[in-house]
């Protein structure tokens, strides 16, 4: 039963199954539609409304939080435009895996269906994001809707909505109204034997053997890091795996993709023998194309999905490679491992000359360092979307307690700012940074006010270039002039300053790390407004012949725009 009282409204049974679930808070913008919801947290505090001032920050804070945390995160959306806004926010948890529970409000039960004021069709319009999507009808009907979602976004690791039309929040429950028990099991995959005993076999007789670790191998870095000793492997992380092992890990030899390392491409191409943990790597180009494949995953669904597989090991990650390492023997020969060691090596030794460079404007690898070096070693970073991604994946050490959150498989600009809020709300006694570039914070620069509003200790990082920068180099790789990139320059200090924060500025490599230093001390909200150069390039690992051809030609067309109208050869 739901409860004794004959008052209790459909919106007071919606938090207290919330709360039963463990959700702590709810980050959304009040409207008409959802005011009767709002005004049930406002009843019962023991769940905390966000405010924020768009309702993706929202969303997009709700997947944050989620993917910290691995519970259930919360947003809030009133009918027509404010449900509209969360899309983006939660195709960000839907892609990356992160279980989302959207709240939205409709128009009245009665008008649905004529074309009403702020009308739209909710379901169909979360249909494609959402493993469960439902209407509220009665208010009977709340405690086993909310719980149905609430199962099915976290068993599922996805995003549920539920709509509440006008009218239903603020009508009362029956009191022989039936709950529901808040719990779900989670069930973990157990490897076959059969499969096991063929990994185990590969990996005793395989040779150049290398480890691809991914998102779905957090918690067991110590397990990747012992059978990697064990085989004499080579460990390549993905971007979304950047934290399950430090940067400086002695196996660790870098990332892959266009955001990696030389070493962990060549490794790559050169292996025989491959073990995918907790990834289904979506740029297959950069996998090898012969090499006998071992993929753990949990989500069978994932197995296979991008290259072929030789054995499937179903199961979770951490019991599945602690089963490996008791049973894979020690290997004596470890010149394929030796080898990338001393990649690596030199490959660090580049990348610290890059951050090393004294330029004005500022190289971006010299301030991804400077707040690197001056950050705490077990800060939270929120990455947002650009070229702020490649100097993060390559000059911002991830260190044993460091935590990285970014938008993954969307990869959306506008992440960072909402991912830091969240940070810092779930754990205020760290330090929690969003880098961002300017084009990418200045999509929802609105809420660094919410951070001043909640006194939220959060330090943005604006990579300032004026520059949509990715976008200009992805458009000369491609051979096409520069065009529609430039940004009009914004002093974001000023703008921080407005908010109620503190703004810093830097120009000048001499001011760099000292200024980091004293913006990173501030006790409260803070921003560093830092002018990098747009000219420098997210090179990848390898550069090919045709790129470069493009490149170049790219460039010849911008210096003599009277070209720019000519067909490509």
């Amino acid at each position: 039963m739901i409860g004794e009282s004959l008052d209790r409204t459909a919106a007071d049974v919606l938090v207290h199954k919330l709360r039963e679930f463990g959700v702590e808070r709810m980050f959304g913008i009040p409207g008409d539609a959802v005011n009767g919801v709002v005004d049930a947290i406002r009843r019962h505090p023991e769940v905390e409304f966000i405010q924020v001032r768009h309702e993706e920050t929202g969303a997009f804070a709700a997947s944050a939080y989620a993917k910290l945390t691995g519970n259930l995160g919360v947003c809030l959306g009133t009918a027509g435009p404010g449900a509209i806004h969360l899309l983006n926010g939660l195709y960000d948890a839907k892609l990356d895996h992160a279980p989302v529970l959207a709240i939205t409000g409709q128009v009245d039960s009665d008008v649905i269906g004529t074309h009403y004021f702020q009308e739209v069709n909710l379901q169909h319009l979360f249909d494609d994001v959402a493993v469960y999507n439902a209407r509220v009808a009665t208010p009977d009907q709340v405690a086993h809707i909310v719980t149905l979602a609430a199962r099915e976004a976290l068993s599922k690791k996805g995003v549920a909505q539920i709509s509440f039309p006008l009218d239903i929040p603020n009508r009362v429950v029956s009191r022989d109204a039936p709950d529901f028990p808040a719990g779900y099991t989670d069930e973990v995959p157990v490897p076959d034997p059969e499969q096991m005993g063929r990994a185990i076999q590969a990996l005793n007789e395989g040779k150049n053997i290398a480890i691809l670790v991914g998102k779905g191998a957090m918690g067991a870095g110590e397990e990747v890091g012992a059978l990697a000793e064990r085989l004499g492997a080579p460990i390549v992380k993905t971007l979304l795996a950047k934290e399950v092992l430090p940067d400086d890990h002695p196996l660790v030899i870098g990332g892959l993709g266009l955001l990696g390392t030389r070493p962990g491409q060549e490794a790559m191409e050169h292996a025989k023998t491959l073990l995918m943990v907790g990834t289904s790597f979506p740029f297959t180009e950069y996998l090898p194309d012969d090499a006998f494949t071992i993929q753990i995953d949990s989500n069978p669904a994932a197995i296979g999905l991008r290259i072929k597989v030789d054995v499937p090991l179903l199961g979770d990650a951490r019991s599945t490679l602690a089963e490996l390492n008791r049973r894979v023997v020690v290997r004596r020969n470890r010149g394929f491992l030796d080898t990338y060691l001393k990649a690596t090596e030199a490959w660090w030794e580049r990348m610290e000359k890059e951050e090393g460079k004294e330029t004005v404007p500022l190289a971006p690898s010299a301030l991804a360092r400077a707040v690197s070096d001056a950050a705490a070693v077990d800060a939270i970073v929120s990455v947002d979307v650009g070229n702020v991604t490649t100097w993060t994946a390559r000059h911002f050490r991830a260190t044993a307690w460091r935590r990285f959150i970014f938008s993954g498989n969307l990869a959306s600009m506008g992440f960072g700012l909402p991912g830091a809020l969240a940070a810092q709300l779930t754990y205020p006694d760290r330090q929690c940074l969003a880098l961002c570039g300017d084009g990418g914070f200045t999509m929802l620069m609105g809420d660094f006010v919410t951070a001043v509003k909640y006194a939220l200790p959060v330090k943005v990082v604006v990579f300032n270039n004026s520059k949509l920068a990715m976008i200009k180099y992805e458009q000369e790789v491609m051979g096409h002039p520069d065009f529609g990139t430039d940004l009009q320059p914004i002093d974001f200090a000023m703008f921080a300053e407005a908010c109620g924060g503190k703004g810093y500025r830097v120009e000048e490599p001499a001011d760099l790390r000292d200024t980091v230093e004293r913006f990173l001390a501030e006790q409260g909200p803070a921003l560093l407004d830092a002018v990098v150069d747009p000219n420098v390039p997210p090179l990848p690992p390898y550069v090919k012949v045709e790129q470069a051809y493009r490149y170049v030609w790219a460039l010849f067309r911008e210096k003599f725009p009277w070209t720019r109208n000519e067909k490509d050869d």
